[in-house]
């Protein structure tokens, strides 16, 4: 990871954690927040995706993968931002498949790091068991908004911290001889 890149690592992560605090402090202010990043976050990754599949992967093998992972994913952030006026119920219901599937993912992946002997297996398990339980934690509480703007802000600070542990470590250089 070159200089440049833990430097914005160690700033988004800071921010990340200012914004949870701030959202937290206003509960209303953080439900409209929430919806707005929460979009965002899906249509950036979209069109990420997508300029991947143009630049690189529509010359590689599986590369078609990334084209329709790119438009649904950004067709769910457009989704998303229609969203502002329905219940709060259903944003919830969105973040709850959102973190459960992302839970899954994690656990699945700590579990198979651990098999091939991985170094970092814990900290994979360890997450995806937190997104899971982030998960049941907004399946119990699915109507109150209250609780969608506190799990939210929950996960912007793991995430954050994460962020700024991963930036923070050293990597290792491989020399060929």
């Amino acid at each position: 990871m070159t200089r440049f890149n833990r430097i914005k690592e160690i700033t988004i992560g800071v921010l990340g954690i200012l914004l949870s605090i701030v959202m937290i402090a206003d509960t209303e202010f953080g439900y409209l927040t929430v919806t707005v990043l929460l979009s965002v976050m899906l249509i950036v990754y979209g069109l990420k995706c997508l300029a991947f599949y143009v630049t690189m992967a529509r010359c590689m093998v599986g590369g078609q993968q990334m084209l329709y992972i790119g438009v649904i994913v950004l067709d769910l952030g457009l989704f998303t931002l229609t969203m502002l006026d329905v219940p709060k119920a259903y944003v919830m219901l969105y973040l709850l498949l959102g973190n459960a599937f992302t839970g899954l993912v994690s656990v699945l992946r700590g579990l198979e790091a651990r098999r091939m002997s991985g170094a970092h297996w814990r900290v994979k398990l360890i997450q995806g068991i937190f997104f899971i339980l982030v998960s049941v934690t907004c399946g119990i509480f699915v109507r109150s908004a209250n609780i969608l703007v506190y799990v939210f802000c929950a996960q912007l600070i793991y995430t954050s911290v994460m962020r700024i542990i991963s930036a923070s470590r050293q990597t290792a250089i491989v020399y060929v001889q």
